[in-house]
């Protein structure tokens, strides 16, 4: 008995010290404490929505105004706009789909992030094949309003045709 009440002694006793150790840890200067724990860069501003709504909008026509905007807001690369329902598009998302190669290549030449869409609507093989090939899944998946990979590589005419029959030969029996 006389044991946990020493052991329940020696708890509150380092309880104890723990809270003192806390409370000087709270009066140290910001300075001090801002040393031994790095601290996440602020945040900058949320794009304005409009100009994002825009520049997705006109990154499946229109390369001068892309251009434009982007020197404009270069935060803009891969900002997305959600069209309804978690319908999520980037502006070279949009330029894939509509085969606006010109648009998508300077995007990607900008620093855009590429997906197998825009691989295979720009008839990159060598970048679609090894893709489906350790994720067959993709082929079924969807990209922005849902539409399908093989209309992206369709989009993508003379250049994309080894891209098609590649896909076409998925959904052929073995």
């Amino acid at each position: 008995m006389n044991e946990a009440h020493v052991s329940r002694r020696g708890f509150l006793s380092g309880a104890a010290a723990s809270s003192i150790g806390a409370g000087f840890a709270l009066a140290l200067p910001s300075e001090i404490l801002s040393q031994s724990s790095p601290q996440a860069p602020a945040k900058p501003p949320r794009l304005n929505l409009d100009l994002v709504q825009e520049f997705v909008r006109v990154g499946h026509f229109d390369l001068d105004r892309t251009k434009v905007l982007l020197a404009q807001e270069p935060g803009l690369l891969n900002a997305t706009w959600d069209w309804g329902r978690g319908d999520w598009e980037t502006a070279l998302g949009g330029a894939g789909h509509m085969g606006r190669k010109d648009i998508a290549l300077f995007l990607i030449s900008s620093g855009a992030r590429m997906d197998i869409f825009h691989a295979a609507m720009l008839g990159r093989l060598d970048i679609v094949k090894p893709m489906l090939t350790a994720f067959p899944n993709l082929a079924a998946s969807k990209g922005p309003h849902g539409i399908t990979l093989m209309a992206h590589a369709q989009k993508g005419g003379e250049e994309a045709v080894a891209v098609v029959r590649f896909l076409e030969s998925l959904s052929q029996p073995a």
